[in-house]
């Protein structure tokens, strides 16, 4: 497959929404674009890892501070009353976006990895027991893979990993193999941040279901990236982060089917998720409000959802057809090299990163040395651990796109390679 002639939008004018990229690097961090050598326009490339937040959506975090700062939920007065709708209306765009029946399926915590975290105490610690089995796969994030293997060890379940094969996909025999009557939650990456790999979810999901199993979605990379149906792939659990999607950071949201969140029992106890509190007992509120205590990240919130509005204008079916794109455009370039390794699926088969290693240069001392070009890529084992050991790397670089990168950049990228190359010749 060729790299299209043309982007599915407007970058150009995308980027014009993102003052940051205008910024100049390359001088003293301590005084950032005020000395002579912060002369080197920057090409972003660590998406995966935070996305840059538009002037829309900074705006909405202005206005709600300038204009309506309020506690919600907690006031009768018209500054708590429009902080509070605002508030509420976030979770319902949210809702939307993901296809979810309502607000009280969305619960609005600080990241991902919170949203992992809820689910594993909250219901993990309840259900789970040593004749219980945890289904993950080799390729997964720390925040899933660490939190579900500390809950075992509480309760005595077992662990086991799908396997991943050498081209980086999922070994869907073996899942099926590991996926068994003792199986009371499979917990899945959607597209790993690392290998780039997009997992069948709705397939795992028909397997967890057939042996009476829950499914949870880890989509810190599908959210930002592509359309995404919870219904359509029968998640009971999906988790993502604001940060990583055009939105404020300290922000997440945990989708959870309905039926399940009203069984479980809160992760936190406090202000605002209580319905009566007596000094012998008390009862919770409605959901999703159940598993907000204390006072939210209000502000980010609704920013939030400022963001979703944002990469809704542009489609979300734009938005994955543009990372893939250059996905594979640089899936290309880097395959120029006979000294370049690049992990996990081939270039039209991944989702917006690569993940990747320059023979002889530590990714570490290639993540340095691209700096000096401009170039901000991720080095490090990325929290896969696991992974990189199965793949024999201590540690890889990795560059990962969004809406507002360009082929150009990409180029930039290899030039900077190579320079890294000729320094280590």
């Amino acid at each position: 497959m060729g790299v299209q002639e043309s982007y599915p939008f407007d970058v150009e004018a995308i980027r014009a929404d993102f003052p940051i990229l205008d910024r100049k690097v390359g001088g003293d961090v301590e005084t950032p674009g005020e000395g002579p050598e912060d002369d080197t326009p920057l090409c972003y490339l660590d998406n995966a890892a935070t996305s840059h937040t538009p002037e829309q959506v900074v705006e909405t975090i202005s206005d709600y501070y300038r204009g309506y700062n309020a506690n919600v939920h907690r006031g009768i007065h018209q500054l708590s009353q429009e902080a509070s709708v605002a508030y509420e209306k976030a979770h319902d765009t949210v809702a939307d976006f993901i296809g979810a029946s309502g607000r009280e399926e969305i619960v609005f915590t600080k990241n991902t990895t919170e949203s992992e975290n809820l689910v594993a105490y909250a219901w993990g610690l309840n259900e789970l027991g040593p004749d219980d089995s945890v289904v993950m796969t080799e390729m997964e994030h720390h925040a899933s893979l660490v939190t579900w293997q500390q809950i075992a060890k509480k309760t005595g379940a077992e662990v086991r990993y799908i396997r991943v094969d050498e081209q980086g996909y999922l070994d869907m025999d073996h899942a099926a193999e590991l996926i068994d009557d003792s199986t009371a939650m499979v917990s899945v990456v959607h597209v790993s941040n690392t290998l780039g790999t997009v997992t069948p979810v709705a397939e795992l999901a028909d397997m967890a279901h057939d042996h009476g199993a829950y499914i949870f979605v880890d989509g810190a990379q599908s959210a930002p990236t592509r359309p995404v149906d919870v219904q359509e792939m029968d998640a009971d659990f999906f988790a993502f982060s604001g940060h990583k999607m055009c939105g404020p950071t300290g922000i997440g949201t945990l989708y959870g089917k309905e039926a399940i969140l009203e069984e479980m029992s809160p992760y936190l106890y406090g202000g605002d998720m209580i319905r009566r509190v007596t000094y012998d007992d008390s009862t919770w509120e409605d959901l999703p409000w159940k598993f907000e205590a204390g006072t939210p990240s209000i502000a980010q919130g609704i920013a939030f959802a400022a963001a979703v509005d944002y990469l809704e204008d542009i489609g979300m079916d734009a938005v994955q057809a543009h990372e893939e794109l250059l996905a594979e455009y640089a899936y290309d370039r880097l395959a120029e090299f006979d000294d370049v390794t690049v992990y996990g699926p081939p270039g039209d088969d991944r989702g917006g990163l690569v993940a990747f290693n320059l023979d002889s240069v530590h990714a570490h001392d290639l993540s340095s040395i691209v700096n000096e070009y401009g170039v901000a890529i991720r080095a490090g084992d990325h929290c896969t651990q696991p992974l990189h050991d199965k793949l024999g790397a201590a540690a890889s670089a990795r560059a990962s796109f969004y809406i507002y990168n360009t082929r150009e950049e990409v180029d930039r990228l290899i030039d900077a390679l190579e320079g890294a190359r000729d320094l280590f010749a």
